[in-house]
């Protein structure tokens, strides 16, 4: 996405107007992140979910620490969050890599903290349906990203194309958990300071979901940084 794609809207553009900042260039995601010294202002392209993300994310305020809405505004191809700015460092810092042991606590403490938190006004839901749903029309729709999978899932040993793995997950559907599940609780979506979480970012797929997910997307983030896969 490149920056002569898009007009700030008014409000956003009065906030920031003259203030310094950087391009965050970590992540995987098709948006433009700009990062103020108080605030951070994502860019990405126009989705009607993402304004149930904005709810969630004022659902959390005051439950765990997850940035404030400050201004969200959207036009036909695009949507503008501007949002306070989460402090501290990525749980994949080199300082926790070389920590390990009191980075697991910091993170068993923080999925623990989310679990506890009260779902019954929660604004979304992505329970085991809902995610097979929308699997469903990402295989249906081209939309798999095979560079992003793991190695054995698409192989000899393993499923012969996505159709036939979302085929056996239809069939093998597991016992639900269903707890506030961040969604995608990988390090580089995890702040830490003073030896405890500051902050979750990247809200996009948080709601009632299974525990089940957070644990291995957390499993898989962990075994990536520390076997050389992200550096």
């Amino acid at each position: 996405m490149k920056n002569s794609e898009f007009i700030l809207p008014d409000n956003i553009k009065k906030i920031i107007d003259g203030m310094a900042y950087q391009l965050d260039d970590v992540g995987k995601s098709d948006s433009c992140v700009y990062i103020f010294d108080e605030m951070v202002l994502k860019i990405e392209k126009r989705n009607v979910r993402n304004d149930e993300t904005i709810e969630v994310m004022k659902f959390l305020d005051g439950k765990i620490l997850v940035p404030k809405v400050i201004c969200y505004e959207f036009d036909e191809n695009y949507q503008y969050l501007l949002m306070s700015r989460i402090t501290g460092k990525m749980a994949c810092d080199e300082y926790y890599l070389e920590h390990p042991e009191e980075l697991f606590q910091i993170l068993a403490d923080t999925l623990k903290e989310l679990w506890s938190i009260d779902t019954k006004t929660c604004p979304r839901i992505r329970d085991i349906d809902a995610e097979l749903a929308e699997a469903k029309y990402q295989v249906e729709n081209n939309l798999v990203d095979l560079d992003d999978v793991e190695p054995t899932t698409f192989s000899k040993d393993g499923f012969k194309d996505p159709f036939e793995l979302l085929e056996w997950l239809k069939n093998n559907k597991p016992t639900y958990e269903p707890v506030l599940s961040h969604g995608d609780f990988c390090l580089p979506n995890i702040f830490i300071e003073n030896g405890k979480l500051s902050g979750l970012i990247d809200l996009g797929a948080t709601g009632v979901g299974d525990k089940w997910r957070d644990i291995a997307l957390c499993y898989r983030s962990l075994r990536n940084n520390f076997n050389g896969t992200y550096g």
